[in-house]
């Protein structure tokens, strides 16, 4: 009889731990519930040149203002462990260069190479990119393809987006009004983001810096408003785009060479030909066809990852080619204004010395200033054997570390073909990889090529 008091007694205690377990579950299921209901969304965004993050800040916008809680961070701050505690999420990816992530998502990129365990993630990837490029939209794809890989369910199918064009972002915008539960016309996300209207603008002045050079003609460039009205602001790095009377359905970019202190908004402009020598209509119309005086139509675009910002006092390494100087040049003149900041290092280059040392007698004084602490340079035809930026930059690889680890930021201005992919295997092999994804990461590795 005790035996079977025991047994009952026994079973009766199975019997309510497996109610407590059966209760704890299913506290666990309605906290997990009210946890996946109240999360926020994770915005994501990986850019370049700032199209993908102001597309991200105005997604992110667009659900903040439906009530929903939302969280936008470059994928720089995300790992796979915040992942794994998020619910929902949306991505903005452009792809640089040839098919590689934009440097402040290189050290994310890292992680494409296993799937995670992502099994509770919905997401919907936005891959901006342009289809001149043969890698068209390769990163957005690729972290698509991750994120299905690693279990996580599309919310949508990805969008791939050509060079910002409206269908496709009318699109998102549709997916995005259905997330938030609004009318898609009260969204804000438009074809130019981040970018100034078009305005009339005149070419005050143009000069030849290359006159008997091997190489194509390269040309300063000063405009103004054509109305009389004060220079708009924009910070150095900040690029503009133009458009041409013969092709205005595409605006041509290129890199701010002034502040606004200097009176003008001032570019650096070289004749583009194709292989049949064929002059690009943009390079054609800014050096040969508009007159002095003559009205341009153009819009400023903040280069937020290019600009300053938190680099404004570090020492700088500066680093470009050819028309890439005038990024950089915007960079010395601002920095010229802030008596705080430590001082810089150029290396530059070019074809002759003696034909394409554009703005010489300006860098020399700004070395004699103490901007510039050193100035090296490299051009490649004064010399038999072909010498170029990134040769110079692995002979001074003790300097290079030494500026790094006194917290200097590297800036890159010019050609992804050659120099700029010269330069990063350069960085690479002196700094080491992870150190070098981490100054990107960190915003003190930052590149304007083409």
């Amino acid at each position: 009889m005790m035996e079977q008091e025991r047994l009952i007694w026994a079973a009766g205690l199975g019997l309510a731990y497996a109610g407590v377990c059966v209760a704890a579950w299913r506290q666990w299921r309605r906290s997990r519930r009210a946890a996946s209901v109240a999360a926020p969304w994770l915005v994501a965004y990986a850019s370049q040149s700032g199209q993908a993050e102001a597309v991200a800040q105005q997604s992110a916008a667009t659900l903040q203002a439906a009530g929903l809680a939302v969280q936008c961070l470059p994928l720089a701050q995300l790992d796979v462990a915040t992942l794994q505690q998020a619910s929902r999420l949306l991505l903005v990816a452009s792809t640089a260069g040839e098919g590689e992530p934009p440097d402040m998502a290189r050290r994310f990129a890292a992680n494409l190479a296993t799937p995670a365990a992502l099994g509770e993630l919905q997401y919907a990837v936005l891959a901006l990119g342009d289809r001149r490029y043969a890698q068209f939209c390769a990163f957005g794809r690729a972290l698509d393809g991750w994120l299905a890989d690693s279990g996580a369910e599309p919310l949508y199918p990805r969008i791939d987006v050509d060079a910002l064009d409206e269908v496709a972002l009318a699109t998102w915008r549709r997916q995005l009004a259905a997330l938030a539960g609004v009318q898609d016309g009260d969204m804000a996300i438009n074809a130019a983001p981040a970018a100034q209207p078009f305005a009339r603008w005149q070419l005050q002045e143009r000069r030849c810096l290359n006159e008997g050079s091997c190489g194509a003609a390269t040309y300063h460039l000063a405009l103004r408003p054509a109305d009389g009205s004060p220079l708009p602001p924009w910070q150095s790095g900040d690029l503009v785009e133009v458009q041409v009377p013969a092709e205005p359905g595409r605006p041509r970019e290129y890199s701010i060479a002034s502040i606004p202190a200097d009176g003008s908004l001032q570019l650096l402009v070289r004749v583009r030909a194709d292989e049949q020598g064929r002059v690009g209509l943009a390079s054609q119309h800014l050096t040969q066809t508009l007159g002095l005086g003559e009205p341009l139509s153009l819009r400023i675009r903040p280069h937020r990852r290019f600009r300053l910002a938190g680099n404004a006092t570090r020492p700088l390494i500066l680093i470009g080619n050819g028309t890439g100087l005038a990024g950089l040049r915007s960079h010395l003149r601002a920095r010229q204004q802030l008596a705080a900041a430590q001082p810089g290092w150029l290396l530059f280059g070019e074809r002759q010395v003696a034909h394409d040392f554009y703005y010489r007698d300006e860098l020399q004084a700004l070395q004699q200033q103490g901007v510039l602490q050193h100035v090296d340079t490299a051009f490649s035809r004064d010399q038999p054997q072909r010498r170029y930026v990134q040769h110079v930059l692995a002979e001074q690889a003790e300097r290079l570390q030494q500026w790094v680890a006194d917290g200097a930021a590297i800036y890159v201005c010019g050609s992804l073909a050659g120099m700029a992919s010269g330069v990063d295997a350069v960085l690479r092999q002196v700094l080491g990889e992870a150190v070098l994804d981490e100054l990107a990461a960190e915003g003190r590795y930052c590149r304007d090529v083409y």
